[in-house]
């Protein structure tokens, strides 16, 4: 494929998605037929379906049956139905009894100390991706570590991360996973500083776009999880996510595309002093990206408040902002010239 003047190799992910162009989509083919309509509610939690959309449950099953047609969950197939990967994916009781969507169930790892040599514990999933995802949430927050830190001159113990970086994160990765990447699926893994969370496939979006950046690898399964409360399908997550980890003074979230895999490690509290250069530029590049997508502009003293540095650590914060710009992830605001007591920052890209 042709990149600026060059010519480079197209990755797996890119040839995967170009074969499968005017083919079925994933997420449509059948994860079972020939199913009565007591089947269907028998495999599918359609009470949990109804709740979420706010809407009253139908008197009869008839009415429960027309809604999932007409959402294109279901098809009928003469006097019985075709479930379809998206509605057993969406709605599953067991996702084990589809075998054909079983090896998509997210998985919890949680590992004893900062390694993968001990694993505590290993938990797949059981329920489908929306009436299972607040009790999926709140078992990743049970599994993480308690840490200590200091407010207002108290210690106080807190969970490791706060429960909106889990559940953005974990809805991110469920709905931009690539369904075709054969035997992986999404997981979540829990260390004694740190949670990554990753999903099959490279992203479609660049890393250091994820901020300001949206584009639905899965547009049909984005929409119903939008429309069920579970994600908001504006690109909105990822901001959340690296606003908290302002807000909880928590080193800038790791974003990280691998192999047929994208990576997001969400790292605990730690004080700026125990941050290495790299943790630094990374919070200082995502401060200054979430300061462009609210329509303002990154300065010293906002780095400062991002750190909590006081007023006498200007320097400091100087440091940091020249050591961003050599990395070439930022530049100063044309806007103000060439000002050093009113500089301030932009994105490189902007």
């Amino acid at each position: 494929m042709r990149s600026g003047d060059s010519l480079v190799p197209m990755s797996e992910d890119r040839l995967r998605a170009i074969f499968l162009e005017g083919g079925p989509d994933w997420l449509d083919e059948p994860a079972m037929a020939a199913v009565d309509a007591e089947g269907v509610v028998d495999l599918l939690d359609t009470q949990a379906y109804f709740e979420l959309l706010h809407l009253p449950y139908p008197a009869t099953r008839d009415g429960v049956i027309d809604r999932l047609s007409h959402e294109r969950l279901i098809t009928r197939k003469g006097a019985q139905f075709v479930i379809s990967r998206l509605a057993a994916l969406l709605m599953a009781k067991r996702l084990d009894r589809f075998p054909d969507v079983e090896r998509k169930a997210p998985r919890v790892v949680v590992y004893k100390g900062r390694s993968k040599l001990e694993t505590r514990l290993d938990q797949v999933g059981r329920k489908g991706y929306a009436v299972g995802f607040q009790g999926f949430v709140g078992f990743v927050m049970d599994q993480l570590p308690q840490n200590e830190v200091i407010v207002d001159a108290l210690r106080k113990e807190v969970k490791l991360a706060p429960e909106v970086v889990v559940r953005e994160l974990v809805a991110n990765a469920l709905i931009h996973q690539d369904f075709t990447v054969g035997g992986t699926s999404v997981m979540v893994e829990v260390y004694g500083d740190r949670i990554v969370f990753s999903n099959p496939g490279e992203p479609v979006v660049p890393v250091e776009r994820f901020i300001d950046g949206y584009r639905s690898r899965n547009e049909k399964l984005a929409d119903v999880m939008r429309r069920l409360g579970i994600c908001e399908e504006k690109s909105s997550g990822i901001d959340r996510v690296v606003r908290a980890a302002e807000d909880y003074q928590l080193p800038a979230p790791d974003f990280f595309a691998g192999h047929l895999r994208t990576m997001v490690t969400v790292f605990g509290p730690k004080p700026f002093e125990r941050m290495n250069k790299n943790d630094r530029i990374r919070a200082c590049y995502q401060h200054c990206v979430l300061k462009w997508v609210m329509s303002e502009r990154m300065t010293n003293r906002s780095l400062r408040d991002r750190f909590h540095l006081p007023k006498g650590k200007s320097a400091v914060a100087s440091q940091v902002i020249a050591a961003t710009l050599d990395a070439g992830l930022i530049k100063p605001d044309d806007a103000v010239g060439g000002s050093r007591k009113f500089a301030r920052y932009v994105p490189i890209w902007a």
